[in-house]
Parts: structure tokens; C-alpha cells; sequence
């Protein structure tokens, strides 16, 4: 079976880069499932899990946004920031959790809902994947 190489890279550095079997990513239009040969494509990714397939095994990468390239054998994805689960600081993020959800429930003018809205889940996929180690 044909494998392709799968980068992820965020603006510090290069997270991820080996051979693998599938591609599992959440675009902002759903979600996408990649194996080689896959026709061209360029899309928005969400704050979401990026599975990984190689032979029996998966893997499970937080990545927060950004977008994915395909090519026939390549899947490139920047991302904003992504992490291993054996990278991520559960105590860092349970804190980041807290701190946007009291943003969210403050209810007041001076503060960015969006931008809490978007740590929350940033908090929340970190949690998850670290959980699922």
C-alpha cells in the first residue's frame, strides 16, 4: 500500500513529519479523510484533532486552525499552533480553560467574545487529546 508524507508546521516550527497511511482533518466545511493519491486540494482547517493512520496504529495531534494543502503525495498542514499529546500541558490548559470561560460568563463590554470563544476551544481540543493518551 502507498503511504504519503504528512508535515505539520506551525509558525515556531515543524511539529510532525513522517509517512503515513491516512489523514484525518476537520475543515470548516467538515470533515476530510485523506489517503494518497488524493485529487488537490487547499482549505480552512477548525480547532479540531488531526488523526493520523500508519499500519495498525493512530495518532491523534491538537492543531487550532489554520489550513491543509494536499498534494497527490504530500499533506502539508499550517496550523496557528499544534501539539503531541505527550506535549501538552494539561494543567497550562485546564487554566487557559478557566480563564476563557470566565471571560465568556462575564458579560461585560470590554471583553472579546470571539477571541474567548476561540481559547475555549483551543483549551478544550488540547484537553481532549491529552486525555486520550
Amino acid at each position: 500500500m502507498s503511504t504519503l508524507l504528512l508535515e505539520i508546521v506551525t509558525p515556531e516550527r515543524k511539529v510532525y513529519a513522517q509517512e503515513v497511511d491516512m489523514v484525518v482533518v476537520n475543515g470548516v466545511e467538515g470533515q476530510l479523510g485523506i489517503l494518497p493519491n488524493h485529487i488537490p486540494l487547499v482549505t480552512p482547517l477548525k480547532i479540531a484533532p488531526v488523526k493520523v493512520k500508519k499500519g495498525n496504529t493512530e495518532e491523534v495531534i491538537a492543531v487550532s486552525g489554520g489550513f491543509v494543502e494536499i498534494r497527490k503525495d504530500k499533506v502539508v498542514i499550517l496550523a496557528e499552533s499544534a501539539e503531541l499529546p505527550a506535549n501538552i500541558d494539561i494543567e497550562r490548559a485546564r487554566a487557559a480553560k478557566e480563564r476563557a470561560e470566565q471571560r465568556l460568563n462575564a458579560k461585560r463590554d470590554d471583553v472579546d467574545h470571539r477571541r474567548a470563544e476561540m481559547a475555549l476551544q483551543r483549551a478544550m481540543n488540547r484537553l481532549d487529546i491529552a486525555s486520550s493518551k
